[in-house]
């Protein structure tokens, strides 16, 4: 299973920032020691052209030429640099790369990814191109030339925060459904309307999660049929989260990844994956999480290439 890769462009932080850059180069080093039927691939660079596809040129070029106003980094988080700008860069290109992967052979994974909060014409906490909504554009006009219709997709984001971003981005576009299952409580705090949102309390466990996951999914595959599927597999749910205010259990996020894959490859809808958030006490605990994610999707994968 292709999985791709973007750490080698570091943000350049001050000491004491909370965004815990490290667990990308973590998490890769760790399948690097063991990758199983992962094949690790660096990620090329978005292009400017595809950057297009959804943010505005104003934003576009603000990020890419160092333009971003005082006002601007601390809504993203992060503070420009030249690194910046390509990290984010190859981050979108990694989930370019994945769709294309996913299209191609079922199931496949961006280790970085599922920047959600990034708007057309901004970004927002500490996301800057909205990563997801750009590979979906540039899939649904790929596929308009290959095969002289409309791709039809999905997006199900299980981060623990709203993909308010990406709703925007596809607010009244029937041609996306956006499917977001967050803490209620949580960023933002003035979220925007998916086509489904399913807001949890603070402190939802394994069985209530699970069981608000099956009844969404439910009602996903009655209102849309997509022919290709995003997966934002935030480790931020996790009880171990600084940030998440929920408390799933290792087991259970293990098990919630294990259904999503289920029913997509029962549906025969290939999927692309990023880890979107975690932040982690213990990142070796988020990126445990994240490793597990990407098990069930290698195991999804075989099942693709062995027709089951």
């Amino acid at each position: 299973m292709q999985a791709f890769h973007s750490d080698a462009h570091s943000l350049a932080l001050p000491p004491g920032h909370r965004f815990p850059q490290s667990k990308y180069r973590m998490l890769r080093e760790r399948l690097e020691r063991d990758p199983g039927p992962l094949r690790l691939i660096p990620a090329e660079a978005a292009t400017e052209g595809e950057l297009a596809l959804v943010h505005t040129p104003d934003y576009r070029d603000a990020v890419l030429l160092g333009r971003l106003s005082a006002a601007q980094q601390r809504e993203i988080g992060f503070p420009w640099s030249p690194t910046m700008a390509e990290r984010s860069r190859r981050s979108v290109g990694a989930t370019i790369m994945a769709a294309r992967a996913a299209l191609a052979e079922g199931v496949a994974a961006n280790l970085a990814g599922g920047t959600h909060h990034a708007y057309a014409d901004k970004g927002s906490g500490y996301c800057v191109f909205n990563d997801v909504a750009i590979a979906a554009r540039l899939m649904q006009a790929e596929w308009h030339v290959s095969h002289r219709q409309l791709l039809r997709v999905l997006v199900i984001d299980l981060d623990v925060h709203q993909g308010n971003g990406t709703a925007a981005i596809f607010r009244d576009d029937e041609s996306v459904f956006t499917f977001s299952m967050h803490g209620a409580k949580n960023f933002p705090f003035r979220k925007e309307a998916s086509d489904l949102d399913v807001e949890l309390p603070d402190g939802c466990s394994d069985e209530p999660y699970l069981a608000a996951l099956d009844q969404a999914l439910d009602q996903v595959w009655r209102r849309c049929t997509p022919q290709l599927a995003f997966y934002l597999a935030g480790a931020d749910p996790h009880e171990g989260d600084r940030l998440g205010r929920l408390k799933l259990s290792e087991a259970g996020l293990r098990e919630r990844d294990r259904r999503v894959l289920q029913q997509l490859r029962e549906r025969g809808i290939p999927v692309a994956l990023s880890m979107a958030g975690g932040y982690g006490h213990d990142l070796n605990t988020t990126v445990a999480v994240q490793v597990n994610t990407l098990s069930e999707a290698a195991h999804s994968w075989a099942q693709w290439r062995s027709g089951r």
